[in-house]
């Protein structure tokens, strides 16, 4: 496969440079950001497979950590939901300046506690068309969910009890387009064989629908 941009980037929000993994394919119409959820990083394993899954179907990500590693090592930030926010949507202005994104929609993939970063992000800025939560904690953004107006789809494991009742309980929150999608068998981490390739699928399905929609003439 051919790429218009494929190489680590340093990205400058608020005096803090945030390190990132960005690829755009040649034909990509669409950029998905990745905000990972507690303990992970942009090197998480399992978005990794997700991302790879999108590349193969002409998407961009862009893979990144919204903390650096000092302020990782204090846990605390890690659940600041307020601080998370204003750095993706920071991400999210920064990408759209680059010349190799212009002309590309975006969307957000949050996972635990990124899902929450991604859903409060989206809540107020309109260029965000569509997001996707695995296994994520729409809870922490409760009080934005009314506000979201992009298409949202809930990935949940069947076996992550905890997680499915605040999902299911946030989902009647949301006023936009949304589906929730209950994977049985799966965990939280969706380890179990065969799980993060329908996380993968789902995720993907969702994106060409409604990321792509918007560039059909």
């Amino acid at each position: 496969m051919e790429y218009r941009f494929y190489d680590e980037v340093l990205i400058p929000v608020r005096g803090v440079e945030l390190k990132g993994e960005l690829i755009i394919p040649q034909r990509a119409k669409a950029i998905v950001i990745f905000s990972h959820g507690t303990g992970s990083s942009r090197l998480s394993p399992r978005n990794q497979k997700v991302a790879q899954q999108l590349h193969q179907h002409h998407f961009g990500t862009l893979l990144l950590d919204l903390l650096s590693e000092k302020e990782d090592a204090n846990y605390a930030n890690r659940f600041n939901i307020e601080l998370l926010t204003r750095r993706l949507a920071g991400a999210t202005e920064w990408l759209e300046e680059q010349k190799a994104a212009k002309e590309c929609s975006i969307g957000y993939f949050g996972a635990s506690t990124g899902a929450a970063s991604a859903l409060r992000a989206a809540s107020y800025m309109p260029q965000v068309k569509a997001v996707v939560s695995r296994g994520g904690r729409p809870d922490l953004a409760e009080a934005y969910l009314s506000d979201v107006e992009c298409p949202t789809l809930l990935i949940v494991g069947s076996l992550d009890v905890d997680v499915l009742q605040l999902n299911e309980t946030a989902f009647e929150k949301l006023n936009c387009e949304k589906k929730i999608k209950i994977i049985e068998g799966a965990t939280h981490l969706f380890e179990e064989k065969g799980m993060l390739d329908k996380v993968a699928e789902l995720a993907t399905s969702w994106f060409e629908k409604y990321l792509l929609k918007i560039h059909v003439t």
